[in-house]
């Protein structure tokens, strides 16, 4: 089994384009939906995601912080070993369009047509407390 470095899962996640970001719903549910990656990203345990202000997923952060992230990499392509990655985390939500630039894609104008100056937009940043992966055989925590 080996053991990867941040700096090696950060390299193989950057591959990535979506992640299924899970909240606590007010009912004690478990709730996940797609948010981008962006692939654009060197991810040193913080994830950068923007969403509207009127959505369940804002309401649910706001209600509980303790989120989940879960990827997945290549699906066993061949010569490529399948990366599944779990991440344990905090989540808090940004409302600060200075921030929003540092992180902004042109990739997000798709949802967001006024980009950084969109009514309602606000980034969430999910800060991991735990990440384990699994890249074919190996498995381990970073």
């Amino acid at each position: 089994m080996a053991d990867m470095t941040m700096k090696d899962l950060s390299r193989k996640m950057r591959e990535i384009d979506f992640a299924m970001l899970v909240t606590r719903t007010s009912n004690g549910a478990l709730a996940g939906r797609p948010m981008s990656n962006n692939r654009d990203v060197d991810y040193t345990g913080d994830s950068y995601y923007f969403a509207n202000d009127q959505t369940r997923t804002v309401s649910d952060i706001e209600a509980d912080p303790n989120v989940s992230l879960s990827f997945q990499g290549s699906s066993g392509v061949l010569g490529q070993r399948p990366l599944f990655v779990s991440v344990e985390g905090t989540a808090e939500l940004i409302r600060d369009k200075a921030q929003f630039k540092a992180h902004w894609t042109s990739d997000l104008d798709r949802w967001f047509p006024n980009g950084v100056d969109t009514p309602g937009v606000v980034m969430i940043r999910v800060r991991a407390t735990r990440m384990h992966y699994w890249n074919g055989m190996d498995e381990g925590e970073v």
